[in-house]
């Protein structure tokens, strides 16, 4: 197969900031076809060394927590403290179709029309093992084009939280204001993965509210195991739409990148995304061989016949399908 190489301008083009390159290097990224991919990573190689010195945000938050209007005023703070942000949102998508919304550019009127601001969301497809691989290079393409914040945001619901955990140096779960009853239902794997929590609409009359539900959170975070030993949860409360405590969250998120690397974590973190990164990459590939091959697929579908009418266990098919891959 001949496959188109890359234009020897794009990784310099990225490298001046060029948000039009970033854009079509993304689009590269994300593309399914065999000669892209192997385009993509050519390029995500050739910028390495461009890439690693940004802060790597994750936000997650169930729906109505207020995660693109809190990433609008963060990130219009951080472009007026002179940083270049970049925002990655991984958008719902039906797992039918793979279509997706991709609001979030209407949902951040501000960043949207800032030039020292780049937001791309990209439509998930119904997989967690896509969502990873793509976003993690959009986020090295982000790197090397300059931006020094990338902002990840999840959609919230699932173990898509796990996904961006993974690729982040910290993630920060928004939660909204409630009582004992709301607490009670908070998902206790998230907030174990969480390195702060943000109480979010904490204005108005919503104030008293909102501190009350902090309190309520940093009891809880004390029976529970932090993340890092060099690093307890702070729970804050702020308002993303009057940007009331929008300083302090960022503060505390530097603070945050000071202590894991003043402790060596912060470095250890990185080298095991990517060692993580590596493995779903591969596996991946390995789907990818699936797909492609049209003999390996015609064996497939008669093993999941098998599977499915009882006469092949799933552990033998399991198996057979790795000999294929051999």
């Amino acid at each position: 197969m001949n496959r188109p190489a890359v234009p020897s301008s794009l990784a310099t083009d990225i490298r001046a900031g060029n948000r039009a390159a970033l854009a079509r290097a993304i689009t590269l990224v994300e593309s399914r076809r065999e000669d892209h991919q192997a385009a993509a990573r050519e390029l995500v190689q050739a910028l390495l060394p461009s890439t690693g010195k940004a802060y790597r945000v994750g936000i997650t938050g169930s729906p109505g927590v207020g995660k693109s209007t809190t990433i609008d005023t963060l990130g219009m703070y951080l472009i007026e403290q002179g940083h270049r942000v970049a925002v990655l949102a991984v958008d719902p998508s039906s797992a039918r179709t793979g279509g997706s919304i991709l609001g979030d550019k209407t949902r951040m009127a501000q960043l949207s029309n800032d030039e020292r601001a780049f937001i791309r969301p990209s439509p998930s497809s119904g997989t967690l093992g896509g969502v990873a691989a793509k976003t993690r290079e959009a986020m090295l393409l982000c790197e090397a084009a300059g931006f020094d914040v990338v902002l990840v945001e999840t959609v919230g619901v699932g173990q898509s939280e796990t996904a961006v955990c993974d690729m982040t140096d910290i993630f920060l779960a928004l939660m909204l204001p409630g009582g004992g009853d709301e607490l009670q239902g908070i998902k206790k794997g998230l907030i174990e993965l969480a390195d702060m929590i943000a109480i979010n609409k904490a204005d108005g009359d919503n104030v008293k509210r909102a501190n009350r539900t902090a309190a309520d959170y940093r009891g809880a975070m004390k029976i529970l195991t932090p993340r890092s030993k060099h690093w307890f949860p702070p729970v804050l409360t702020y308002s993303g739409l009057t940007g009331a405590g929008v300083p302090e969250l960022w503060q505390k998120i530097v603070e945050h990148r000071t202590a894991m690397n003043a402790s060596g974590e912060f470095t250890a973190r990185r080298s095991e995304q990517q060692v993580k990164w590596m493995w779903s990459m591969f596996e991946e590939r390995m789907k990818a061989r699936l797909r492609s091959d049209a003999t390996i697929r015609s064996r497939v579908k008669q093993i999941e016949a098998r599977v499915g009418n009882g006469s092949t266990s799933p552990a033998l098919a399991a198996e057979q399908i790795a000999d294929l891959l051999r």
